[in-house]
């Protein structure tokens, strides 16, 4: 039997916890080992009082749009706790026998996206990332405005549904922080934006030492803010003993702090898992 190809070498994996257990199982299946290792942790809002004033007034907006997909986590929590927004559900009710796949094809039972998502005849959907749209798409919601080639903010800017929208009101669910560009570039094309917080990140409490003595062989980091705590843990000192290690990231803003960070092997993939998996496959050919 063939060896695989990530046969042995070690692969740290810094989602949050939730977030890496697909990607450390994908590893897993190529032979690699996966090492957890969690840069952020994701956590419901402690005061959910203003969330729920705005998802009250949902069917005020034209547009809603979904950053992450934490953000369709915890934003569609919050629509569900909210319960009978006030104007007729779209039909996007999702029961065992009717689980809506990305690609239009039943889940199965295990996928667990049973339940009730009711939203404004009028509002459009809209996020960054293929991730955030198929799990709206999964939860049954359709006609998700998403970019299919550049997967951020400012791929959705570009597509031809985000322009003419003067005098919209547009409500962006996102985490605690986060970038200002997508706001920003939507008011100055003459919407009114508000920012629904609806997640919370915080930073566990590692210790360098842990991650030094585990040795990854490659690491990979799916965001900037995530990359900045991993440098002040480590320090200048420490991180000059990682810092020829292969770092794979999935955009291109990352790389480039990666690089004013000091990495010296920065590996810039497609998006998602199927990106991050495809690079670490190719370079480990390299590497042996």
């Amino acid at each position: 039997m063939p060896e695989k190809p990530l046969a042995g070498l070690k692969i740290l994996v810094t989602r949050p916890r939730d977030q890496a257990v697909l990607l450390a199982q994908r590893i897993e299946q190529e032979g690699g080992i996966p090492l957890r290792f969690p840069l952020l942790e994701i956590a419901p809002v402690q005061d959910a009082g203003t969330l729920h004033e705005q998802v009250s007034r949902l069917a005020q907006f034209n547009l809603a749009v979904f950053v992450s997909p934490n953000a369709v986590k915890y934003g569609i929590a919050a629509i569900r706790a909210e319960g009978d927004i006030p104007c007729p559900p779209q039909n996007i009710v999702i029961e065992p026998s009717d689980r809506g796949r990305a690609d239009g094809r039943q889940l199965p039972q295990s996928a667990g996206f049973a339940g009730n998502v009711s939203l404004p005849p009028a509002l459009r959907i809209a996020t960054v990332g293929q991730g955030s749209a198929k799990v709206l798409h999964q939860l049954g919601i359709a006609n998700v405005i998403a970019p299919t080639e550049r997967f951020d903010s400012e791929g959705l800017l570009a597509l031809p549904e985000m322009q003419n929208i003067a005098g919209w009101r547009v409500i962006i669910f996102r985490g605690d922080g986060g970038r200002e560009f997508l706001g920003d570039a939507l008011k100055a094309r003459g919407a009114a934006v508000e920012y629904a917080v609806c997640y919370q990140r915080s930073k566990p409490q590692w210790d360098a030492r842990a991650l030094l003595e585990a040795a990854p062989d490659a690491i990979t980091v799916t965001s900037s803010e995530a990359l900045v705590y991993l440098w002040q843990m480590l320090g200048d000192a420490q991180g000059d003993r990682l810092c020829g290690i292969p770092l794979f990231v999935p955009h291109k803003r990352i790389a480039e702090l990666a690089r004013q960070q000091g990495w010296l092997r920065v590996q810039l993939t497609d998006a998602g898992d199927d990106g991050l998996l495809s690079a670490l496959v190719a370079w480990s050919s390299d590497y042996r």
